[in-house]
């Protein structure tokens, strides 16, 4: 039996985004046919389990328009819309969509937002390094630089009263010279 990924998408007036997060992903198949239906399966996993996903999507793609980019820890989509407008939602029918399809907030930009065509142009851009984002650099000086290096802070000194009224060791007698000392050099 096959599992389904977990599925992000957004959407521009020309434009939608599908991201399947599926890391280390082999075999990966990706279709895309101008009725809207949107298919992938690839293998991953330890046991080299098998994800199958099947989108009929809620209007006419572009295919010839489309970018499919398979990644390390995701395949990402820009489905070109064959009509530039809005979509009420990502799937057709009128059902709740299936738990594993999420809006992709990072990329969602709002109806009365959108600048329209062009906004999120990936022409040229090499989309397979992006698994490579969010770790530490390579370079140990990358952090060094700080809004607040010329300002020093101090942890404070306890005093020499404060010692030895928290010392188990001292009590009676010497701790109440102590503090008559502290007391009077203040």
């Amino acid at each position: 039996m096959s599992r389904h990924p977990e599925v992000k998408w957004a959407q521009r007036v020309d434009k939608v985004f599908i991201t399947v997060l599926l890391p280390d992903s082999k075999n990966a198949k990706v279709n895309l046919e101008p009725e809207g239906v949107f298919t992938f399966s690839a293998n991953a996993g330890g046991g080299d389990h098998l994800y199958e996903l099947k989108l009929d999507l809620y209007d006419k793609v572009n295919v010839e328009a489309s970018k499919i980019n398979i990644g390390v820890r995701s395949i990402f989509c820009v489905l070109e819309k064959a009509e530039t407008a809005w979509w009420k939602k990502l799937l057709c029918g009128d059902g709740k969509p299936p738990h594993y399809i999420k809006v992709d907030w990072d990329k969602w930009v709002d109806e009365d937002e959108d600048k329209g065509a062009g906004d999120f142009d990936l022409g040229g851009m090499d989309l397979s390094n992006f698994g490579n984002m969010g770790g530490m650099g390579d370079d140990p000086g990358e952090f060094d630089d700080s809004d607040d290096e010329d300002q020093e802070v101090a942890k404070p000194a306890a005093s020499d009263a404060d010692k030895a009224e928290h010392d188990p060791n001292k009590g009676g007698v010497e701790n109440t010279e102590e503090k008559k000392e502290a007391a009077s050099s203040t």
